[in-house]
């Protein structure tokens, strides 16, 4: 990249971090408002909205990879990024590119500004910014379709300005609890805040108690619930496959599946098309296994509870595959996620890393060493990234022989992605 390209590219994403630093804030009457300087690009691509503590964005993923395979040209709306902030505004997953978020930032801070001086408490946050970049890229590059990827929660989240074709709730749990609620009733809630009136709902597996909130308030808005449960059963043999690893993931494609077909017939989603673009699912850091100098690394970003729970079921299969206990190198933001997740990793790990993500939030050494287990008989060691991923493709960790299992803070493993290079990570 030219000098001149590098130095504005630099500089947008200075502005837009800048942004983000002051933390979250919620509520859509701010991108509402940047949405009517912009002309409503919203309103001119039909979409499909995705909410849930988690799957979303592999169900985000496999949407749009059936979406693609069936020969449309489509937006991919997701959050957080793993390297880089252009990967979250894709066009038939091809990411913003450098110059082009640079060219949005100088596009849109002008217009931000001047909805700021009619209303000083209306200047976006860093996750509006990018879903104006979102809105703006998909009108522009006429997508046929584009699916949005909620960022946080559903009812007061900035995507929730549009209205979708088809509207998903892949799961709920407890997460993000200061901010959503303390029970799944109460995050059920604000993830349904996304149903719209006569559209349809497509709900994934989640407990009852969350379950009957979804349907509560699909049926106060006209809008009629298609459950993976009920259409699935409960054994995972009927299923869909799909070549991204786990139980969990042919749950995700389950309702993937629901969602483009509750699409009208014009979409044109046949079982073909269905089966192909299942088996070629892009979506990296979810048990996404690669080699490092002869070792295999497994990225996954198990970050709360819920999470916790699928990560048990993949390393017990991962101990029982290879025989032998891997090494786990772990980073998490926030005691409440860090709790279930170190509990779970000491139940498999021959050794553990621990890891400080470069985030205001991530647990200190001293927070991870308190939640190792009394009986957890490994070694663990204070690390760090550039340690561990000293230079592009190589490992520090282990020896050939050893696996090596990344986990908690999806900013974590984009940490280790950006030292291990992009060949290194291409699935």
């Amino acid at each position: 990249m030219p000098a001149r390209e590098r130095a504005r590219y630099t500089a947008a994403t200075e502005f837009l971090f800048a942004q983000k630093a002051q933390g979250a804030r919620f509520g859509v009457d701010r991108m509402r408002a940047l949405a009517r300087e912009l002309g409503h690009p919203e309103r001119i691509i039909p979409c499909i909205h995705i909410a849930g503590t988690n799957g979303k964005g592999s169900v985000a993923a496999m949407v749009e990879v059936i979406l693609r395979e069936a020969g449309w040209r489509t937006g991919l709306y997701t959050s957080p990024h793993l390297v880089h902030p252009g990967e979250r505004v894709q066009v038939n997953r091809q990411p913003l590119s450098a110059t082009e978020v640079a060219d949005f930032v100088a596009e849109l801070r002008p217009l931000a500004q001047r909805v700021a001086a009619v209303d000083p408490d209306a200047v976006p946050s860093f996750f509006e910014y990018m879903t104006a970049m979102a809105f703006l890229q998909f009108t522009r590059k006429q997508c046929d379709i584009a699916v949005f990827e909620v960022g946080l929660g559903g009812r007061l989240d900035a995507t929730n300005i549009v209205e979708p074709e088809v509207t998903v709730i892949t799961s709920i749990g407890l997460d993000h609890c200061e901010l959503l609620g303390a029970d799944v009733e109460s995050i059920a809630r604000e993830k349904a805040g996304i149903v719209k009136a006569g559209r349809p709902v497509i709900m994934g597996r989640m407990p009852r108690a969350a379950e009957a909130v979804v349907r509560r308030i699909a049926q106060e808005r006209g809008a009629d619930v298609v459950s993976v449960s009920e259409q699935f059963g409960d054994e995972i043999a009927s299923y869909p496959q799909t070549n991204v690893e786990g139980d969990y993931q042919r749950w995700n494609a389950a309702t993937a599946t629901l969602t483009v077909q509750a699409l009208p017939p014009q979409w044109k989603i046949t079982k073909a098309v269905l089966a192909r673009a299942l088996s070629r699912v892009n979506w990296p850091g979810r048990w996404q296994r690669v080699s490092v100098e002869g070792r295999t690394v497994i990225l996954d970003a198990s970050h709360n509870p819920e999470g916790a729970q699928t990560l048990d079921s993949n390393l017990t299969r991962l101990v029982a595959e290879t025989g032998r206990l891997p090494i786990i190198i772990v980073g998490v933001l926030g005691t409440g996620r860090a709790g279930p997740l170190m509990e779970t990793i000491c139940r498999h790990a021959g050794k553990l890393h621990l890891i400080v993500p470069q985030q205001p939030r991530a647990c200190r050494f001293e927070e991870l060493e308190a939640l190792v287990p009394a009986t957890y008989r490994g070694a663990v060691m204070r690390d760090s990234v550039a340690r561990l991923f000293p230079s592009p493709g190589k490992c520090a960790a282990g020896g050939p022989t050893d696996v090596i299992v990344v986990t908690g803070s999806i900013y974590l493993l984009g940490e280790i992605m950006e030292r291990l290079g992009p060949r290194q990570i291409a699935t």
